[in-house]
């Protein structure tokens, strides 16, 4: 295992605690990619009885998932309690008797790379932007495909490797260090799909370029919504005053029309799980094998 890529799992988790408060105030990129995979679902003839929504964070996704479903159980899994804490509606106690949006929700922390739930026993597993989190996606893909039940859908987005490329960039000239996390390729994750047992994979990928007027505002968005670098291979102490104007020197240099872009690689995908086929033996097959 190349551990400059490894992902602090721990540091993650205590990343998003520390930003649940106030990341809904930041995710604006958050909230229009988990908009346009919604808008996916137009054309999906699909009604699920039950939901995982995979990384689910402040409940965003999985309230606009209630809406279309209004019937579906939802179970949101998430590695931050904070997050939960935000994502719950907070009701008075006759309130919790009326029926409304996300009463039939269940709120588990959890890993995605482990999940606490049973085999077979959901019919949409959602994740909008929770992938890049995990440390090992083949294994990840089989835990997903391990909950579905036969014919269940998967729909997902995630980051692919141009995502902060000019802040990729810009460091790369002041160390060696790891300073942005590694983002898979959408080919190799159309593969995984496939390879742990996924049927007829879509995947599509666009860019989406956000602009700022200064450097450290790209990196406080980072930090309000706990996206910031946690591999185990990033710097451990701080960067020095002379490395960070080096590196804010370099951004400087991808200035157009007086603002600093912040490229985005997003990759969605979605697949099928396939239905169970059940072995049906003839009856002379049965005879020779001593089966009634």
């Amino acid at each position: 295992m190349n551990y400059d890529h490894t992902l602090d799992k721990r540091q993650i988790r205590l990343a998003f605690e520390r930003a649940a408060a106030n990341y809904d105030q930041a995710a604006v990129l958050q909230r229009e990619i988990c908009d346009r995979m919604l808008s996916r679902l137009d054309y999906i003839k699909f009604v699920p009885a039950t939901i995982l929504d995979a990384g689910s964070g402040t409940g965003y996704g999985h309230r606009k998932l209630t809406v279309r479903y209004p019937v579906s159980q939802v179970f949101a899994v998430d590695i931050a309690l904070k997050m939960h804490l935000q994502a719950r509606p907070s009701v008075t106690w006759w309130q919790q008797w009326l029926p409304m949006p996300g009463k039939r929700t269940s709120y588990v922390c959890g890993d995605i790379e482990q999940l606490p739930l049973g085999d077979g026993c959901i019919d949409l597993a959602w994740s909008n932007l929770a992938l890049q989190w995990c440390n090992d996606l083949e294994h990840t893909f089989a835990e997903i495909h391990r909950v579905l039940r036969g014919e269940g859908l998967f729909m997902f987005s995630t980051f692919g490797p141009d995502t902060l490329k000019e802040l990729r960039h810009a460091f790369a000239s002041i160390d060696e260090y790891q300073h942005v996390s590694r983002f898979t390729d959408m080919h190799d994750i159309g593969d995984l799909l496939v390879h742990n047992g996924f049927s007829t994979p879509v995947m599509d990928m666009e860019h989406i370029t956000l602009t700022y007027d200064e450097v450290v505002d790209v990196m406080r968005d980072l930090k309000a919504i706990g996206a910031h670098n946690m591999t185990q291979g990033r710097r451990s102490g701080l960067t020095g005053k002379n490395a960070w104007q080096k590196a804010i020197h370099q951004y400087e240099s991808l200035r157009k029309e007086g603002k600093l872009p912040a490229t985005y690689e997003v990759v969605y995908g979605h697949a099928w799980k396939p239905k169970q086929r059940e072995s049906v033996l003839t009856p002379e097959t049965r005879r020779k094998l001593g089966l009634r």
